[in-house]
Order: C-alpha cells, then sequence, then structure tokens
C-alpha cells in the first residue's frame, strides 16, 4: 500500500510539499516530523484502476 504525505505550512496549514510513499517509510517520515515539529498529512494514496 502507498500513502501521500502533505507537509503542511505552520502558520495556515495549507500543504506545501507532497511526496508518496510505500508503507515501509511512513513510520520514518512520522518519526522525523516528531522531531522538528513538522506539521503533515497522511492518507491513502490515490491507485488507478488497472
Amino acid at each position: 500500500m502507498r500513502f501521500e504525505i502533505l507537509r503542511l505550512d505552520d502558520v495556515d496549514g495549507t500543504p506545501v510539499d507532497r511526496t508518496v510513499v510505500d508503507a515501509a517509510s511512513v513510520n520514518g517520515i512520522v518519526q522525523q516530523a516528531a522531531a522538528i515539529g513538522q506539521r503533515i498529512w497522511i492518507r491513502p494514496a490515490e491507485t488507478s484502476a488497472l
């Protein structure tokens, strides 16, 4: 499964950066964001129909 992670602006919460990662990478990104106080939004990445 893949997840979309959006880095949010500190002032108004609007997305300023987006990345799509696999499930194994999510924990590391959450840990990094928590360590520096970064706001992020994580949601399942949209997949196209095969």
